[in-house]
């Protein structure tokens, strides 16, 4: 039997972020355990795919307070402006980062860069153990602690069980936490593609008929693409080959690039509305996608997700005799409450809009 302060179930961007956050912020006070059954560092993780995500403003201003920061900006694409468009009508909004007297309105990152970071920083603290590849197989909970037995046969006890383990999480389902989901009808396309012309750190989205289109800025000239898509659609476009799978995407976005000319290896997968209300149980908590998986049309899942763990990893250090009193858990709670909910209907309520035919509106979070 292992025991620890804190478990993290889940070690891709949410589980390892808290883990090393609650590192930085206890001083090296804590014992940290992360589970996680894929290699962190390998490319198949699906934690840590060739998917970008855009982190919002105030998310560096975390990552810079757990000194995460530093690593991560070599390798992270500045948006400078972002572009919104409406295929079926004329207008057209233009945000920019001296607008809004920042830096910049975000940053891209690729996930695979940023998994080796994470791995690295790990494998050089002392206080955080990764048990690599396994998962948790059962919990069980006591007054004062909870015990976790691991497919490996491993036993561990902590004070606080982290389901960060994704959308479907195993953990959420041994403890029995109820989870809502609204099938939106539409896949997501993702890709990475370049352009005749400099993206110049410009991100794009695109309202068309058929759903959003996002294109964000990375190194080397390339853009993420993110194509919200009916189902029927996507299959299709799935399908194609390079040359006509650009001819469509040209048709959809348009000349703001020039032509498009090179597309990478595709993927897709539904998008669907997965979240729990209740984000906490008897010393168990949960953060990122465990706790909601939202629609990516205005880029809030991963930031709300940083959200969870910055107000969890706070708490913690507060109590960090006892990361799963009761204390600690409620406070959680009440912090997380408001913007989840309104992160969550804000971000639904978009998608709706845009089902429609209005003029485009753009959110843009710092």
């Amino acid at each position: 039997m292992k025991q620890f302060d804190v478990v993290i179930a889940g070690g891709a961007m949410a589980g390892m972020t808290l883990a090393l956050a609650l590192d930085k912020l206890s001083e090296g006070r804590l014992s940290i355990a992360v589970v996680e059954a894929y290699q962190v560092d390998h490319q198949t993780h699906p934690g840590f795919d060739s998917r970008s995500i855009a982190l919002s403003y105030g998310t560096v201003n975390l990552l810079k307070s757990w000194s995460l920061w530093q690593d991560i900006e070599p390798v992270a694409t500045a948006i400078n402006d972002i572009h919104v468009s409406d295929r079926a009508h004329a207008g057209m909004t233009d945000i920019s980062a001296p607008e809004l007297g920042v830096n910049a309105l975000g940053y891209v990152v690729e996930l695979a860069d940023v998994g080796r970071i994470y791995q690295q920083k790990a494998d050089a603290t002392d206080n955080i153990t990764l048990f690599c590849p396994d998962s948790v197989a059962s919990v069980e909970r006591t007054q004062e602690t909870v015990s976790i037995t691991l497919a490996s046969g491993e036993l561990l006890t902590s004070k606080l069980l982290v389901a960060a383990d994704g959308a479907i999480s195993t953990c959420c389902s041994q403890v029995g936490i109820e989870m809502r989901e609204h099938d939106f009808e539409q896949v997501a396309v993702i890709a990475n593609i370049c352009s005749e012309q400099s993206h110049g750190n410009r991100a794009f989205e695109r309202f068309t008929e058929h759903g959003p289109l996002a294109l964000l800025p990375m190194s080397d000239n390339r853009l993420s693409l993110v194509w919200c898509l009916p189902p029927e659609f996507a299959q299709t476009v799935m399908s194609l080959d390079e040359e006509v799978f650009l001819q469509e995407l040209q048709s959809a976005f348009g000349w703001r690039l020039g032509k498009l000319t090179k597309v990478g290896e595709k993927a897709s997968y539904p998008l669907i509305l997965r979240h729990r209300e209740q984000n906490v149980s008897h010393r168990f908590a949960i953060v990122g996608n465990a706790a909601q998986t939202l629609h990516p049309i205005a880029g809030q899942g991963f930031n709300l997700g940083i959200r969870d763990v910055a107000t969890l990893a706070e708490q913690i250090v507060k109590s960090p005799q006892d990361a799963g009193q009761y204390g600690v858990l409620s406070s959680f709670r009440e912090r997380r409450q408001s913007d989840r909910a309104n992160t969550i209907s804000l971000t639904s309520s978009m998608v709706h809009i845009f089902s429609n035919d209005l003029p485009p509106c753009a959110w843009v979070e710092i």
